[in-house]
């Protein structure tokens, strides 16, 4: 066994070397300490270069740290140095903690899994790079807010001006009454690439994403592209402000670190939600219900006025109360978001599934109804409890400092990979919010002996009615959202915690004069 474990340390760690002359023969206990030591020491010369190295963990269990890929490329060399001199120090540990153990005593380990080969970066680590110079920029604007007109112009008028990118923007930013007035930004307002949400396809060729408002518009914008996000640049320009970092005053300096490369980004953990509906349940033949994503008025399955950030545009994929997509007909087959439709009918099952990606929570709650919700929760296929209450919130960490956080979780910081469940106003005393691994599949069923239906909406939108027969799979996406920090992914979370949640702010105890505090420990 320490034959073995020598070997491996060797390629992994850079041991200390013996001295060339030979000793006498050692006992057993100076051998093991011997052994010992030289593990310690490649453990510390491990330890002393991890910033710069990619952790491998073996088929035996073994933690090995590699070098980057690309070490031997010039280019990322140099730029690799660049970045170093112009960051902050780095963390001297790992930010996800230490990797554990794999033996326990003199004689139990872990079984090896010849198949299971993990690489994990340190996410303090984690610095924005360009494979090539960006060209296409999204900017969302904040809709109905007119305070926010001359810094969209502003940042317009550097992106494209200045910088030479091409800009997209969505149509009905761009037809703002404020802006088509504007003669001054006209020659802008006539270079600016527009796009519809859920008409046209913008997610194969947007490099950047500059957010102007408040959360929302981060919220909006991950809603856009439902598999590989851009990096996401968001400035504090709304009201709440939690996940927007950035101040407009230095937009032109911030833009130009993130044109760069050199910028330190979080990576925020997205949900994969499934909605599976049984249209058999509901009218006894498959088809003849309504198609989920081309509905009228008649089944609201995706809400009626379902909005981005503060607009009214009553759309997805071509259908809406307020919009019948084109020639006054509900259009089913059109794309959403740049992407094939995410529903799927298999008549001969009656099997209607909608997907998406959902940054902050998944919210099922009784809607409108007077009675409890009364839902099944199933964890891998295995069912953990039946919420009876007002409804379940299933959260991201990001997500854990909204809804969650109001019903009564703790707040968990973005790059603690879990998935947080938590109940809304639960008809039991003991029903405490609970947080599992980012790998398992949760599954939320309407449970059979249930009074009512109950309503199922996503980061607040796309509400829509679930019923018996309907089930709603969640897990952790594999598309997080890339977003870019300000100073670094510890410091900004306690600042917005500091800042906009006021997070432990209370007036500070008055000391006690000297000679009061040793007459109060003398009566005491």
């Amino acid at each position: 066994m320490e034959d073995r474990e020598e070997s491996q340390e060797s390629s992994c760690s850079s041991a200390t070397p013996e001295r060339s002359s030979t000793p006498p023969e050692p006992s057993r206990s100076t051998k093991h300490r011997k052994s010992s030591k030289r593990r310690w020491e490649g453990k510390r010369s491990q330890h002393h270069h991890k910033d710069d190295q990619e952790c491998v963990l073996l088929p035996d269990g073994e933690q090995c740290w590699l070098p980057p890929p690309n070490k031997h490329s010039d280019r990322s060399g140099s730029l690799a140095a660049e970045m170093a001199e112009s960051s902050p120090k780095r963390r001297a540990h790992f930010l996800h903690g230490p990797y554990p153990a794999t033996h326990f005593g003199p004689k139990a380990c872990i079984l090896p899994n010849p198949t299971s080969v993990m690489h994990i970066q340190d996410p303090a680590s984690q610095r924005l790079t360009w494979n090539k110079p960006p060209v296409n920029v999204l900017v969302i604007r904040k809709i109905r807010d007119e305070s926010l007109v001359e810094p969209f112009k502003e940042l317009c008028w550097f992106l494209v001006e200045e910088k030479q990118m091409m800009v997209y923007v969505e149509r009905r930013v761009v037809e703002d009454i404020t802006l088509t007035n504007d003669q001054g930004f006209g020659s802008i307002r006539n270079q600016l690439c527009t796009f519809r949400e859920g008409y046209d396809d913008i997610s194969d060729c947007i490099d950047l994403i500059i957010c102007l408002g408040g959360d929302g518009t981060l919220l909006y914008a991950s809603s856009l592209f439902q598999g590989s996000v851009p990096p996401v640049m968001a400035f504090h320009l709304g009201s709440l402000g939690f996940l927007t970092p950035f101040k407009f005053d230095s937009y032109k300096t911030e833009v130009a670190k993130v044109f760069e490369g050199n910028a330190a980004i979080i990576l925020r953990s997205r949900l994969k939600v499934k909605v599976v509906k049984d249209l058999l349940q509901r009218t006894g033949l498959p088809g003849q219900q309504q198609y989920l994503g081309g509905s009228g008025c008649g089944d609201q399955s995706l809400e009626c006025g379902d909005q981005g950030p503060g607009c009214g545009d009553q759309r997805l994929g071509g259908s809406g109360c307020g919009e019948q997509g084109l020639e006054g007909q509900s259009q089913p087959d059109v794309e959403h978001n740049g992407m094939p439709p995410h529903d799927h009918t298999n008549t001969e099952s009656g099997k209607v599934t909608l997907q998406m990606q959902v940054l902050n929570e998944v919210v099922v709650d009784r809607g409108p109804s007077s009675y409890l919700s009364n839902v099944d929760l199933y964890l891998d296929g295995r069912l953990i409890t039946s919420v009876q209450g007002d409804g379940v919130i299933v959260s991201t960490p990001t997500g854990s400092t909204a809804y969650a956080a109001a019903a009564g979780a703790s707040m968990i910081h973005p790059n603690v990979p879990a998935i947080m469940v938590t109940p809304i106003c639960p008809h039991s005393l003991s029903f405490r919010p609970i947080v599992v691994p980012a790998g398992v599949e949760l599954m939320i069923t309407l449970s059979p002996d249930a009074r009512n239906t109950c309503w199922v909406s996503f980061d607040g939108r796309k509400r829509q009615e679930i019923r018996h027969g309907d089930c709603i799979k969640i897990t952790t996406s594999c598309y997080p959202l890339p977003s870019i920090c300000c100073h670094d992914l510890v410091y900004d979370w306690f600042e917005s915690l500091a800042q906009c949640l006021h997070w432990n702010v209370r007036k500070k105890q008055a000391r006690l004069a000297d000679d009061v505090s040793q007459c109060s420990d003398t009566e005491n």
